[in-house]
């Protein structure tokens, strides 16, 4: 009778330490976070640096022990959320039957865990899975959208969003780049664009190519080159820089070599910097990172940071997305790569403005 007894006790202590953790669980956030990219890439690197810095600051991260485990694991339960990342790769997987496959992956994995808010990073994210959960009972904040959030009819206005959907977008800074490089290299008189054929490289060259025409950017813009093609990218950015005093760098992540194989950054970086001879002004500070000459900075910190601060204001505060405009980031620095300089004989001086140095 007594051991009887015992076992019921046990069995009801353990139920009802499963049911106390039950709850706990259940009176957590789950937050579901989506990139476009891929972990390796610099922008979503920087985007989520800011985005830690504060989950840390408006205490979804109990502390900084948490970030690494979370970047590591993309996924982390702490004592307030449950958050759980993925990426879709669509800088390497951009087919139409690939982005279907992830935006089928996402889909699934985000009924199946049911998260109180998403958050998604940068266009294809936002295009592909915003779409997906538009008009839902789930909250979205996107970040790095480029240029404008209106473009993929998530919102209906700057100023009055209309569903459930806002966030942080790249208003771009490429009238302070060209600016920035101007005030380093005085004289520019003509220049050319060159970018990858991406969904963020198209974006880029429009917008620099309007603020040509309108003549916001007061230079001469002789040809604008949008290719895949690594070889031809190549060839044709040595042909124009007998033709051009600059270059304007909108994009190179999505160069293919004549196997078809995606080109590293870096590798794009190395073969520019020791073989084109003018400078350039880029669209981001992760290219100056890499070795090009300056770029006033479009922060992705800034991007990732600003977005939980959104989500904050909808899970804490009891902000609507449908009410709550989207927002841009004040810029980063006006950044300039020391090495690179070198490389084109540029002395820089303080005159120039730059605010931060890339050694």
């Amino acid at each position: 009778m007594l051991k009887r007894i015992i076992l019921m006790l046990i069995a009801l202590y353990l139920s009802s330490a499963a049911y106390c953790l039950s709850a706990q669980t259940s009176t957590k956030k789950k937050i579901l976070i989506v990139s476009s990219y891929h972990r390796e890439y610099l922008w979503s690197q920087e985007t989520n640096e800011g985005l830690c810095a504060a989950m840390l600051k408006f205490g979804y991260f109990d502390n900084s022990d948490q970030i690494p485990e979370y970047m590591n694991n993309d996924y982390i339960q702490t004592s307030k959320v449950i958050v759980k990342k993925m990426w879709m790769n669509t800088k390497k997987k951009k087919s139409a039957e690939e982005i279907a496959s992830a935006v089928a992956k996402v889909t699934k994995a985000a009924r199946e865990f049911k998260p109180d808010i998403i958050m998604l990073g940068d266009d294809n994210a936002a295009k592909y899975i915003g779409n997906q959960f538009l008009d839902t009972k789930i909250p979205i904040v996107f970040w790095g959208v480029n240029n404008t959030p209106v473009k993929y009819g998530l919102i209906d206005s700057i100023d009055r969003p209309g569903h459930n959907v806002t966030g942080v977008y790249q208003s771009g800074y490429y009238k302070e780049s060209m600016e920035l490089l101007m005030k380093i290299v005085p004289g520019i008189k003509t220049f050319a664009i060159l970018s990858d054929d991406t969904a963020s490289g198209r974006s880029h060259v429009k917008k620099v190519e309007r603020l040509v025409y309108k003549k916001i950017i007061p230079l001469t813009l002789v040809e604008t080159v949008i290719k895949n093609s690594y070889n031809k990218w190549q060839r044709r950015a040595l042909e124009l820089q007998g033709k051009v005093d600059a270059f304007f760098i909108a994009q190179y992540s999505g160069l293919l070599n004549e196997e078809g194989e995606y080109v590293t950054t870096e590798e794009v970086t190395d073969w520019y910097v020791n073989n084109i001879k003018v400078p350039e002004a880029a669209v981001q500070g992760q290219f100056v990172n890499q070795g090009m000459l300056c770029s006033a900075d479009d922060s992705g910190y800034n991007q990732g940071y600003n977005a939980v601060s959104i989500v904050y204001d909808i899970l804490e505060k009891g902000a609507k997305p449908a009410t709550y405009p989207p927002m841009t980031p004040k810029r980063g620095a006006l950044m300039a790569n020391r090495r690179r300089g070198e490389i084109l004989g540029i002395t820089f001086t303080k005159d120039m403005g730059i605010e931060e140095y890339i050694e």
